[in-house]
């Protein structure tokens, strides 16, 4: 997906991107936020309007940190860090050798990138920056000359769709948005009032970790680590509520006592020191280091930053996120083990009410959630995520899904979400048996977050993943990843049965039908075009009296196989063959006895009918003509059999009243 805008020219033909205009509307979404009250004040310039001789980023680096200014984004600001520290990772972010100001090639804007649910997406800017008396009122680098942090920040707001969008937030989501890769939450404080207040739970043993600093000391130099509070600590009583630190290094340092002392150097977006506690440059605990060491570590702090040690830092933070190390190569490094994982696979899905959104463990219809098959070819260390598609974007260019109606205020952008993993021992297994035994790993609890992430060493076998909402019906699109030190490989599971929840009545026949949607020839588009009828035709029949048949006795799905970030709007339509004719001769103004329609732009779509005995033809399409794309269509269909008495006498039951599905290798 781009983001280029639309283009306009200033007096001195320099770019103006209509998309994303110098104006209220790229600054406020809903005006419910503190830089509401900034309307009226705030002015567009151009960094050279700003300042004399301005860069992208100053000869000393330290001065090209992040400094917060009036917008509360200090999350995403914390997870600008990590592109500092990662050349590779700040070029992807940030294209390299783009005109700047002075020189020839210069037209007025900038290009940047931020990973999007699998993909990369470009964002373009023009370089007009809110400003109040000439200076910017948002973030910017500790130099004024350097405006990276400025640009960055206006084409993450364009990215969410506003200034105003960018108040609030989670480091997690901008490291991921930053790099592609993975990072993980980590608590911190006393958990038991809130474990016991979780309406989220599932079945499983609820265990939310604590961190343990030990755990990260193989990647302590690479990883991307941020410190938050919830409320105002004891040792940074200006901090207040909900504010995002970055952890820049810490070491354990020699006592004069002979022992270790770990120090933690944290920086502040705000761009002060807010901090009391005895590692502060007068504090008590540099008494307990050699002096040289003191004046050692006291010498590299810099503007808006402290030193404080791992007690303090345990009691009076409440949570960290940790962000994995990525390679020059792009591959993730785990946080656990320091192993990298070369071998990464990821898929789309989707949780669609009333067909795929089972809900969690509790519910009786979590067995049709979404199933993924991980196939493990040799012992290694496997990360497995669920990444959901945030409930509000941009309308146009970035949108992703609109608001829904949701009550519950504080969880509005995500729904509770959860990852299972059960080992399958054979090719052929049950899969209501399986899943009323517990899982080899999970997530433990339904959490309202982006993503979620399972970590695990597993043996060489297959492994089925069910992504799941804990309330039933609830819908949204995610992202399947894994990322492995060994060979794996990930598959979606398509299950034989139909899509749609089967009654008890009766026995029903299901049959499978692969076509494809070909330019030119079979890609005819809905009944609004003439080349309708160009479309492929699966013919079949009802053969059950009326009087036998009562209810719904057909059950279509089309299923169109494209990746989720490229679906076509898909439907179909049946036709009443007339009896003795064949499919050519409908008229081609006849109306459908049943559709599915509109068409709708989603993987599968379904429709359960009550047919009459006689001739049908099943004829899908997608929206407009001329879109290639491949799909499944399934057609199951109530039957009535005499019972027969059975003579078995192995212990195995001809036929159980259950799902069968079957691996495909």
């Amino acid at each position: 997906m781009k983001g280029e805008g639309r283009a306009g020219c200033g007096g001195r033909g320099l770019f103006e991107d209509l998309d994303f205009p110098s104006d209220d509307t790229s600054l406020f979404s809903d005006s419910s936020t503190p830089i509401a009250r900034l309307q009226g004040n705030i002015t567009w310039r151009r960094p050279q309007e700003i300042c004399q001789s301005p860069v992208l980023f100053p000869d000393n680096i330290t001065l090209g940190h992040a400094k917060q200014g009036l917008l509360g984004d200090c999350w995403f600001l914390c997870a600008c860090t990590v592109l500092l520290k990662n050349k590779h990772l700040l070029n992807k972010v940030l294209p390299p050798d783009q005109p700047q100001w002075g020189d020839s090639q210069y037209r007025g804007f900038f290009q940047f990138c931020f990973w999007q649910q699998g993909h990369w997406t470009e964002v373009t800017i023009d370089d007009r920056l809110p400003c109040i008396n000439s200076s910017l009122c948002f973030s910017r680098c500790h130099s004024p000359a350097a405006f990276w942090v400025a640009l960055l920040e206006k084409a993450y707001a364009k990215f969410h769709g506003s200034y105003e969008r960018l108040w609030a937030g989670q480091v997690s989501e901008a490291l991921v948005d930053l790099t592609g890769g993975l990072a993980e939450h980590w608590s911190l404080g006393n958990l038991g009032s809130e474990e016991e207040q979780r309406p989220e739970r599932d079945s499983d043993q609820v265990r939310r970790r604590r961190l343990d600093l030990n755990l990260l000391y193989p990647v302590k130099d690479d990883c991307a680590l941020s410190c938050s509070t919830h409320s105002s600590p004891g040792g940074a009583s200006e901090l207040g509520q909900y504010h995002a630190l970055t952890v820049t290094e810490w070491l354990d340092v020699k006592t004069v006592s002979g022992g270790e002392v770990r120090l933690l150097r944290i920086r502040n977006p705000w761009g002060r020191c807010c901090w009391g506690g005895a590692w502060v440059e007068s504090g008590a605990g540099w008494s307990s280091v050699e002096p040289a060491c003191a004046s050692d570590l006291q010498a590299r702090v810099a503007e808006g930053e402290f030193w404080l040690d791992e007690a303090e830092f345990m009691s009076q933070f409440d949570d960290v996120t940790v962000g994995y190390p990525i390679s020059e190569e792009g591959h993730l490094r785990s946080i656990y083990t320091g192993s990298l994982l070369k071998h990464s696979h990821q898929l789309a899905g989707r949780w669609i009410k009333g067909h795929s959104a089972g809900g969690s463990r509790n519910s009786s219809c979590y067995c049709t959630n979404p199933k993924f098959w991980l196939k493990v070819s040799e012992k290694g260390e496997v990360l497995v995520s669920l990444l959901q598609h945030r409930k509000w974007r941009n309308a146009e260019k970035y949108a992703q899904t609109p608001l829904e109606d949701n009550k519950n205020t504080k969880h509005q952008h995500y729904q509770a979400t959860a990852l299972h993993m059960w080992k399958v021992e054979k090719k052929r297994f049950n899969l209501s048996r399986m899943l009323n035994k517990p899982p080899f790993a999970s997530t433990h609890c339904h959490a309202y977050e982006r993503e979620v992430v399972l970590h695990g060493h597993l043996e060489p076998g297959y492994y089925l993943l069910i992504p799941s909402t804990y309330q039933p019906g609830a819908e949204s699109r995610f992202l399947i990843r894994a990322h492995s030190s060994s060979s794996i490989s990930l598959s979606a599971l398509r299950s034989p049965a139909p899509s749609l929840p089967l009654t008890t009545d009766g026995e029903w026949e299901t049959s499978y039908f692969r076509g494809s949607w070909v330019e030119g020839r079979t890609a005819g588009g809905s009944r609004n075009f003439l080349s309708h009828w160009q479309n492929p035709c699966f013919p079949f029949t009802v053969c059950d009296p009326a009087a036998v048949t009562s209810g719904v006795n057909v059950r279509i799905t089309l299923q169109q196989n494209r990746p989720d970030t490229e679906l076509h709007p898909i439907g179909f339509h049946i036709y009443k063959v007339p009896e003795g004719a064949s499919v050519q001769t409908i008229p081609r103004d006849e109306d459908p006895v049943a559709s599915c329609v509109p068409h709708c732009y989603m993987q599968d779509v379904s429709l359960a009918c009550s047919l009459p005995p006689g001739a049908y033809t099943i004829l899908p399409s997608t929206y407009e003509p001329d879109c290639s794309a491949n799909f499944t269509l399934s057609l199951a269909r109530r039957i009535h059999r005499r019972v027969v008495k059975s003579q078995e006498r192995l212990g195995r039951a001809i036929q159980e009243v259950s799902h069968i599905s079957v691996m495909q290798s």
